[in-house]
């Protein structure tokens, strides 16, 4: 149809699958590791740049993987899209390709992420500054001093804090900086950080984009010609997603726009039903008028996810009984699947933290993170109540 703009639910079924002489409606799973050529000059047009087409899987260039990425860029509405093994080795390729002079990373993240750039980037001579949401006031100083990457999570994990994607994309290009937006909590649904100036988007595809808590990936999108300096750390470092998990992965996207939107009506739900609730002393929530970043997440965010973390009235032994107190909820890490997760942070993604480093950064030990799945909202409504009594 050319000349019609597709809309997301359209773009997740059909963007990247190529004709199959079979007819089969989706990309075929091509496992082979090389592919061969009719002659040699055939094989240097795709060697050297000169013609698509499928050489080496460790590469990339396979079709399994190759149909992935076109549907990934498609969906956050980016030139290219790179597809990893996990979202730690997204990251780590980003950050070595184009953070070496410097990043700064901005209010919370992933535990991981933390250990990442605060304790072995630098240990390769690459700077890197950690800054609270609060001292956002002092990010114009490290971008003029030389850091030449922002990377920030919008909502944040676990306390979602938001961040004003076009404003510090702004900042950051002033100086010639890249803005790098973690998306994994809101994903393309909620949020398009590259539609608000953001260089790069990154996803822990295991999350929302792969939904079903059955594979591990990761995810980068943005412009080609920023994209193809991470693609030779990606090689080279032998982080590529395996086909299988490729197709795995297409697969979840087709019903992405589905999942998330369920899952941002019953996290709503939640919410609401937990903010007057005794044993709660707070609910951090997007979607509610109270939460501090509730304007912003209406201007720069189309839902307000399926994350929602709530304070429980007392200590972290509080917290712990609830947790375990839960039956619809399984007490596991990671998010975004079709069932029902509930973590403790100071138990799961940033124990390694120390608890001072947690006090500093607002996470306290009664705090219980939850992923809401596709279950009935009123079964978890009645599951969070019988455990918080």
């Amino acid at each position: 149809m050319p000349g019609h703009s597709q809309e997301l639910s359209t773009r997740c079924v059909h963007a990247g699958e190529i004709a199959d002489p079979y007819g089969s409606p989706h990309t075929p799973v091509y496992t082979t590791t090389t592919f061969k050529f009719p002659s040699t000059a055939a094989l240097l047009d795709v060697v050297e740049g000169r013609k698509p087409g499928a050489l080496y899987t460790r590469y990339g260039l396979n079709p399994t993987i190759q149909a992935l990425e076109e549907k990934l860029a498609a969906i956050e509405g980016a030139e290219a899209a790179l597809a990893f093994c996990s979202g730690m080795a997204a990251e780590s390729a980003l950050f070595l390709a184009h953070g070496r002079k410097g990043i700064v990373c901005l209010g919370d993240a992933y535990g991981g992420t933390l250990e990442l750039i605060a304790g072995q980037l630098p240990e390769l001579g690459i700077p890197t500054h950690l800054l609270l949401g609060g001292e956002i006031d002092r990010l114009p100083d490290l971008l003029r001093q030389g850091a030449g990457m922002v990377f920030f999570e919008t909502p944040t994990n676990p306390a979602l804090e938001l961040f004003d994607i076009a404003a510090i994309a702004e900042l950051a290009h002033a100086q010639g900086a890249l803005a790098v937006v973690d998306n994994t909590f809101a994903s393309p649904v909620n949020q398009n950080p590259l539609a608000l100036g953001a260089d790069f988007v990154v996803h822990s595809a295991t999350k929302y984009l792969g939904g079903h808590s059955d594979l591990t990936a990761g995810a980068l999108m943005g412009k080609k010609e920023l994209i193809m300096p991470v693609w030779s750390w990606r090689k080279n470092l032998g982080q590529t997603i395996a086909p299988e998990i490729a197709a795995q992965l297409a697969r979840s996207l087709r019903s992405l726009t589905l999942r998330v939107e369920r899952q941002n009506a019953t996290a709503m739900r939640i919410a609401e039903a937990l903010r007057t609730h005794p044993k709660v002393a707070r609910v951090l929530y997007p979607g509610l008028p109270d939460f501090p970043g509730h304007d912003l997440a209406r201007r720069q965010m189309k839902g307000f996810g399926g994350m929602l973390t709530i304070e429980v009235a007392g200590d972290g032994k509080a917290a712990t009984r609830v947790a375990d107190a839960l039956k619809l909820f399984a007490l596991a890490p990671s998010l975004g699947g079709v069932e029902s997760l509930v973590t403790q942070p100071c138990t799961t993604t940033h124990h390694g933290l120390t608890p001072e480093e947690r006090a500093r950064r607002g996470i306290s030990d009664a705090m219980l993170r939850l992923s809401v799945g596709l279950e009935d909202a009123g079964d978890l409504i009645a599951d969070l109540e019988q455990a918080l009594g």
